[in-house]
Order: C-alpha cells, then structure tokens, then sequence
C-alpha cells in the first residue's frame, strides 16, 4: 500500500507545521497567507486579484466557489456573496470549483468542534471557537462539511470580490484621471457620471492587477444587497438539465481505460485464497491488479471498457478472512447495547446533580426507555468513481469529493510524486451526503493509474460494491430516564448514548498512527446540545468497541440523536399529561429563537387545533449546525397503510442569503430523514453488509411524500448552516405522530417494523 499506513504523527505534525508558517493576522488577501492557486492557472489576457476572482481582458468573470457542489447550491450562494461586491448578477459571470489548495481552507467546519453549545457564547467558549478556527488556516484544509461551506464564505468571499472592486476602481481612477471616490460599479464596469465615461472590468484588468490589494475594504451594508437575500437562478442549472458532462462519471480522456473494484466484503479481512485466471482471460480485460490500503483490500479490474471491467470482476474467485467484528446484526447491536448499559462514559453535559435527583425519586415519577437505530448507508444516485492518470511524473485526479487537498495529499504518497505534481479535478456530484469526504475512490483509481502506462484509468463502482463498503452512519443505543415533577415537567434527565466513534473510525483509516483525543462529541450530538432548561440533565458518550468503518452522513450524529432526544421529550410530555409543543416552551423560555421557531411552527400548523378522526400529529425540534429547526408532520390511517400528509418546517437560519435554496435543502433534509425512518437499515450477515441496491436500501418515492410548508426565520445574531439541518427532526417528528394516531411509541428504527406506510 506504498506508504499510506506509513504516514505518521511526526509526518502529520510537519506538515501542519508547513502549512502554519503562512497563517498571518487579519484579512487573508492582505496577508496572504496561502499563495493563489490562480496565478499558475491563468490564460493569455487573464488575471486574477485573489484566489475567488478571475478577469479575462475580453471581459469574461470567473468567480470560483471552492465547495463541492452535490445538488445543495452551494456553487450559486458563494459565487452570489462575490458577485454581489462586484455588482454583477449570476447571468454575467462563470463559476468553476477551482484547483485544491489550502487557500480555501474551510474554518468555520471546525469552529464548532469544542465542548460547547451553540447558544454558550461565553468567554471561554469564544475563545476555543477562536482557537480551532485558527486551527482551520493551520491545517488549509479544503473541505464541503458540516453545514459550513456559507458560514466559512460569508465573510471571506465578500472580501474577495470588495478588494478585487476595489483595485478596478483605482485602475478606472487613474485611466480616467478623475479620484476614485467620483467613480462607481455598476453591471460588471466603473463608471464616472459626471463624465458620462465608463469602463468594463476587462478593460480595466491588466492594470488594476498591477496594483497593491487594498489594507481593509468596505462591504455593502445589507440595505443594498440586490442579490443576497434573494432567490437566485442556479447557476450549474442548464448544464444538469441539458446533460452538459460535469459529473465524474462523464469524465472523458484521450486513450481512456477503465477499471472497476472488488474489495472483501469482510471489513478489514484480506485474500486467504484467489484465482484471478478465468478473469484475466475475458474479453477486453487489460489487467488486475491487487488493492491494499487503511480502507481495505481487494482487487482492481483494468479493462478497455466498464462492462468489461464489471464482468471480469464478478469471475475473480476469492475466499475471503474472517470477521473481527460480531458477524451478524444481532451481535454487533449487543455490543453498542451493552456499551450504553454498562460502558463507561463521558458526560457531555451535566447540569444539576442527576444522582441525586434520582436518589428520591418515586417510581411513579420516573420514566425509563430504550432507544435503537441501524447503520445507514449514504446511497448516492453516483456511485463512487474517479479517473487517474499518472504520465512523465505527474498525477491527475479527476473526481467528484469533498476533500481535494487530503486526496492531494494521500494520492501524491501512493503514486509517488510530490504534492505540486499533483492535481485535483473536482466535478460536480451526483449525491455524496458525506461519502464524498472519504478517499477510498481516489486511493483505487491512483493505484490502478500506476499500472496502466501512462493511460488514464477511469475506475467505476458497481452499485452494489457502493453499498457494501460504505462509511456507514453507526449504528446506536440510547437509555433514557427521567423524573417527572408535580407539573408534569422533568426535573432530571439521564441520557445514555453508545455508538462507535466516528472520529475513532477516521482516524483508523487516514492516520492509523493517531489516536482520537478525548470524548467523541459526534455520538451525542443532537441530543447534548439542545437548549432545553432542565435542572438536573445530564447526556454521556460511549464508544461501542467495534470496527466497522463509520463515517459523516447527512447531519452526522443529529440523524439519530434527533430521534432519541425528541421521540423520548414526546414520552415525557405525554407520561406527564403535558402538550409536547407547550412543554417546549416552558423548557426552551431562555432561548427566545428557539421560542420564535417552536411558535411559529405551531401556528402554522394550527397545533391547537384538534386533528380529525383518522389524522394525527406529531412535532421535533432540534438545533443544528447552528440552526434551530421545528417541524411538525400529519399523518393520515389509511386502509394502504400510514400516509404522510403534510409537513411544516420552520428555521431560524440568522441570516438567509438564498431563501430558495434553503427551502430546497429543508425539504429535501427532511425527506433524507423520513426515508431512514420509515425504512432504511444496513444489516450484517457473515461480516458483510446484506444490502446491495436499492430494491433492498430504498429512499421513499414520490408520491410518498408529504406537501411541505416553510417558513425561514433570521431572529438569531449568528448564521446557521442549511444543508443537513432539516433532516435530524423528520423521524422524531413521525414516530410521534405516530404515537398520537395509533397509541404506539416506537422506539427504533426503521418505523416499517411495526407499522405499515402507504
């Protein structure tokens, strides 16, 4: 495996020490702590200000969006934040992902990292905020996660696009001999009124980047916005809607190969027995060449054609090593349930004294359940692929990711070539919900170029090798109890979750050397955090001692802590004789965009309201990646089964840049939720995954879904992020309203174990 499993602590702390000696103090254009990837890039009569902007003299605008575009519209949002400084609309500029580089490191992704709530904005909490942003530049890793991609632009983009207007104002000022503060921008040109003279920015462009960036700039103050703030076209619209090649597996070169993969479906077991010969002697296959890498083992085909490829890799015969793990779903469950029974843990919050709340307590009083939610598989409608070349010492990547500067990286070291030989192509993409940040595609593709001559090699998965060697959503337990006072309302709430810790898990894959540092905040997240005002709360963290490989899905630990939280806060407002919705408002009354949210939800909803025979309710709350989101779904018996009717989402984003698109990601969030819950599990039989497609892992259909309702609120001083926010409270939200048309609760998922969905 070249020297993957090599690379070490030492290794990893050189290169972030590297990477800190460009960090600087205040704004990055100024600094520059990064070099622009651009100036190696540009074409003839091209010239570039700052990593985000590129003027061509022919008057073309390149603005680059350095976040993986999979469908959320991140591409139109951070292009909008430059363009907007710019005074240019979408129709009038081009917006490409640009190269991997650490320039566009992501911070904001890490800010959130620590040990505290969102709403603490405490000195101490500030500080470490501070601290792991800083982290971030350290680091430069470019990267599309955690809700983060317009939280982390926000600032930084209109920047980008103030100083670039900025120094083509200076040029126009010195063109036109007249002082800048006569001149304005106006549809992509300067313009002096007094003169009735103008000039475009490609006019202006070979000058103005002959000048100094400017020491602080000046950003349109809200009032002024004519694009923030407002819907806007997206801009990759007419290439997805007229089949324009923009995915990887549209990826198209001269004298292409093609390759597929069959890793051991066993996680972490290698060959004991193979007999690679009928496969080597089929029609069109090139060559097959053994994989070995922190992801696992297997076999490459390398074929001059895919269906080659496909075949050649069903006719591999292979006997496979044992599991390390319980090889069933019934043992690997044990083990996380055993770990929330009796696992040490961490509390990750810890309000109150707990015990003794619960030392007095008469039963009657107290309230006790169990919760269970499987593995997911994220399914992207792509599955994984990449093309490699490696040809005269350099290596291309063509790939759709989310992690271009770590493929950078961890491609360079299996082929062999430094880093700056190195290119990373990212496409747009076909789904990813988080697989994309993985590098198990990439790592295949480059070892198969290796062996291909100097050929590019573009390497496809077959959908059923997609599902079966996923960084699965872990699977979890979480034992609940609460003490209820006279009104109804806990006194104490004792939350115990076990998972297998994703950090652990990723670390096992991207540095083995390394050891996770302290509690995994990722197994309670979702349910530690909540702006809930119990006196006595507490919620700890247990890693299940299990290898399967887990990793980031839509909304990480909130997918299911969602459920847990919200589903077992349903129990207590019913065991206690209490409105779900009015005892989250006497809980949540010190957290007033929390309030605002749960409100509104409910008027829009008309929650007071009694639902007709036959029909039922049910609510969830949950904040976010610095969003608080309310939802609230009805449901109808039918005689086909449970439909869903219609559901009404409400969010405090802090400030919503693009209402349209936030609308989408809620939308779609919360069908990626209701999905799960009503029916998707990954389970094991003899150390593999069973399922293989999606007629055995299925996403619910259309006219399964509920209408939808929103309301995008911005009471909040900080802005939240959008694109996974919508999903964590979808399943709470359906399994009570569940409880409240049929009297059953629900405790695990998928709900289609015990109900019936038309």
């Amino acid at each position: 495996m070249s020297r993957l499993g090599k690379i070490t602590r030492r290794v990893f702390l050189l290169g972030s020490a590297a990477v800190a000696g460009g960090v600087a103090v205040g704004y990055w254009y100024v600094n520059r702590p990064y070099d622009n990837p651009l100036d190696a890039q540009l074409s003839e009569g091209e010239t570039t200000f700052n990593p985000y902007v590129k003027v061509g003299v022919d008057n073309t605008i390149t603005i680059i969006a350095p976040r993986a575009e999979m469908g959320q519209g991140i591409s139109t949002t951070l292009a909008a934040l430059v363009a907007e400084e710019l005074d240019m609309t979408l129709d009038m500029v081009r917006v490409e992902h640009g190269p991997a580089s650490h320039a566009y490191y992501n911070s904001a992704m890490l800010e959130e990292g620590g040990p505290f709530n969102f709403f603490d904005e405490g000195f101490v909490a500030d500080t470490v905020r501070s601290a792991l942003g800083t982290v971030g530049k350290v680091l430069g890793l470019q990267a599309t996660g955690g809700s983060a991609s317009t939280r982390d632009g926000f600032d930084r983009m209109r920047q980008a696009g103030a100083a670039a207007r900025m120094m083509l104002v200076d040029a126009a000022a010195a063109r036109l001999n007249v002082p800048a503060s006569e001149l304005i921008v106006e549809n992509g040109a300067v313009v002096h009124e007094a003169s009735n003279r103008s000039l475009t920015y490609g006019e202006l462009a070979l000058d103005a980047a002959k000048g100094s960036p400017p020491a602080s700039v000046e950003l349109k103050p809200r009032d002024q916005w004519k694009l923030l703030g407002k819907s806007q076209k997206r801009v990759d619209m007419l290439d997805k809607v007229t089949g324009a090649p923009i995915f990887g597996v549209d990826v198209s070169l001269p004298e292409m190969l093609f390759g597929t993969v069959l890793m051991s479906p066993v996680f972490g077991a290698k060959p004991v027995s193979q007999d690679l010969s009928r496969a080597e002697k089929m029609p069109g296959v090139v060559k097959i060449v053994p994989l070995s890498t922190t992801y696992g083992h297997g076999f490459g085909v390398i074929a001059e054609n895919t269906w080659a490829a496909f075949r050649a890799a069903e006719a591999i015969e292979v006997e496979w090593g044992q599991p390390e793990n319980p090889s069933d779903t019934e043992g690997l469950v044990e083990v996380i349930a055993d770990a929330a029974a009796r696992g040490e843990g961490s509390a990750l919050r810890d309000d109150g004294d707990v015990d003794i709340a619960f030392a007095d307590a008469p039963q009657e009083r107290v309230l006790e359940a169990e919760y269970r939610v499987p593995y997911l598989s994220h399914t992207p409608m792509e599955p994984m692929n990449a093309t490699a070349r490696l040809k005269d010492g350099v290596l291309d990547i063509w790939a759709p990711n989310q992690m271009p500067t770590l493929i950078r990286w961890f491609c360079a070291d299996l082929a062999g070539v430094p880093q700056e030989n190195t290119h990373v192509h990212t496409t747009s993409m076909g789904g990813a919900f988080g697989r994309r940040g993985e590098l198990d595609y990439a790592l295949y593709a480059t070892l198969m170029a290796k062996e291909a001559d100097g050929r590019p090699v573009k390497v496809t998965w077959t959908r059923e090798e997609d599902t079966r060697h996923d960084a699965y959503r872990p699977a979890a337990v979480g034992r609940f109890k609460a003490r209820l006072g006279e009104d109804g309302l806990p006194v104490a709430v004792d939350m115990r979750i076990a998972s297998q810790s994703i950090m652990e898990s990723i670390l096992r894959r991207w540095f083995p050397s390394m050891s996770a540092l302290g509690p995994d905040k990722t197994i309670t997240d979702g349910s530690h955090n909540q702006p809930y005002t119990i006196p006595n709360y507490r919620v700890s963290a247990i890693a299940a001692p299990l290898t399967i490989p887990v990793g980031f899905l839509r909304s990480v630990g909130c997918s299911y802590n969602g459920f847990f939280h919200e589903a077992f806060m349903d129990e207590i407002a019913a065991s206690g004789k209490v409105d779900p919705i009015e005892m989250r408002r006497q809980l949540m009354a010190d957290y007033p965009a929390a309030l605002a949210v749960v409100n509104k939800v409910a008027e829009m909803s008309r929650w007071a309201e009694p639902s007709p025979p036959g029909r039922a309710k049910g609510f969830a709350f949950t904040l976010s990646f610095g969003s608080w989101v309310g939802q609230v779904i009805e449901i109808a018996e039918t005689p086909s089964g449970i439909r869903l009717e219609k559901m009404w989402i409400a969010a405090d984003v802090g400030t919503a840049l693009d209402p349209g698109i936030i609308e989408a990601q809620l939308t779609s969030g919360a069908i990626y939720g209701l999905s799960a819950a009503m029916g998707q599990a990954v389970t094991f039989s003899g150390g593999a995954v069973e399922q293989s497609n999606f007629h055995d892992f299925d996403a619910m259909r259309m006219f399964q879904c509920p209408t939808f309702e929103v309301a995008i609120l911005e009471n909040y001083h900080r802005m939240g992020g959008v694109g996974e926010i919508g999903t964590p409270p979808a399943a709470p939200a359906l399994a009570n309203a569940i409880f409240a048309l049929t009297g059953k609760r629900i405790r695990f998922l998928p709900l289609d174990r015990e109900v019936e969905f038309a």
